[in-house]
């Protein structure tokens, strides 16, 4: 099955144009060409779409192969761009190498056409792949750099290697502070088997998952946090690292003491209202009440103490009266 290969081809030759693309049939290709002359058509087909290659003439009656090459850097393609002439001086040859050509072939030495646009068209593939592959790196340290969570990585021995800046602000040790040196500063001297348990899973290629444990911050602080860690292959799948993901949970933690003392008070507060709507023992002469321990004490204090009532003092119309009395048998 013919391969299929796409080529614009700048040539004034009909001809000419045509022995190239016999050269690729011949070798088993499909060609897809388009033929240009002109500067104004060049860029319209570098606009059209993206080629495999552009292959051009040297000398065209309205174009050159310089002012091609110019436009097509300007284009910004990353496709081979092969010179195919006829007699050329060797100064100019080189001076078309040094400004970008990705090779440079004489029409009498055609047999070199195929195998230069192969190994072109391959490196090309190669650059396009490198560079996809380092705009996928960095998309992916900005997503960790960016993380709220604190994030590392370390080698197969727990030496890090990386830091992001959420692990600066967890643990209070700058990247530089800590890459390179042990993992094992972390680990509270309760925990140091836990570390050890982490590199036996590691090392056989597990993620581990510990939803509550404790790590140290620098300056000694022991602070609740959860962690994922999941080993890192090279690509003959062997295990070189792992990364680890470390979430802060003093917050979590401290909500959950604040239900628990919340739910402590409403218990209390449900135990004092009940106190309240039983049976009171109070004394028929001063009238004093005994509390849950068998202790008397004022029937306004065990109140207050057990609800929001605030007592204030004064006398009932028959009181003041007999009080009245009172001060003037006095």
């Amino acid at each position: 099955m013919n391969c299929a290969i796409e080529l614009l081809i700048v040539e004034d030759s009909e001809s000419d144009g045509m022995l190239l693309l016999r050269e690729l049939q011949r070798e088993g290709y499909a060609p897809i060409a388009r033929r240009v002359d002109r500067a104004e058509e060049f860029q319209e087909a570098l606009t059209d779409r993206i080629w495999d290659a552009v292959v051009c003439d040297y000398r065209l009656p309205q174009f050159s192969a310089p002012e091609a090459l110019r436009l097509f850097r300007e284009h910004g393609q990353d496709v081979p761009f092969i010179v195919v002439s006829g007699s050329v001086g060797e100064e100019k040859a080189v001076s078309m190498m040094k400004a970008g050509a990705d090779d440079f072939i004489l029409k009498s030495d055609l047999a070199r056409f195929v195998p230069a646009l192969e190994r072109e068209m391959a490196a090309a593939r190669d650059r396009r792949a490198h560079k996809r592959a380092e705009g996928a790196m960095r998309y992916l340290a900005a997503i960790v750099d960016s993380s709220e969570d604190a994030i590392y990585g370390k080698d197969v021995d727990s030496i890090v290697a990386s830091w992001n800046p959420a692990a600066e602000r967890l643990f209070g040790y700058s990247a530089e502070e800590m890459i390179g040196r042990s993992t094992v500063e972390l680990f509270p001297l309760s925990r140091r088997d836990e570390l050890l348990d982490i590199l036996a899973s590691i090392r056989r290629g597990d993620m581990v998952r510990i939803a509550d444990t404790e790590r140290v911050r620098k300056g000694g602080e022991v602070i609740p946090v959860s962690i994922t860690i999941s080993p890192i292959r090279n690509l003959a799948g062997e295990v070189i690292g792992a990364s680890s993901i470390v979430r802060d949970m003093r917050g979590e933690k401290q909500g959950e003491r604040e239900r628990r003392q919340l739910n402590r008070r409403l218990m209390d507060a449900e135990l004092e209202v009940k106190a309240l709507s039983g049976m009171l023992p109070i004394c028929a002469a001063c009238k004093r009440v005994r509390d849950d321990q068998g202790y008397w004490e004022q029937v306004e204090s065990y109140i207050s103490r057990r609800s929001e009532v605030v007592f204030s003092h004064s006398l009932c119309p028959e009181c003041a009266a007999v009080y009245a009395q009172e001060l003037e048998k006095g």
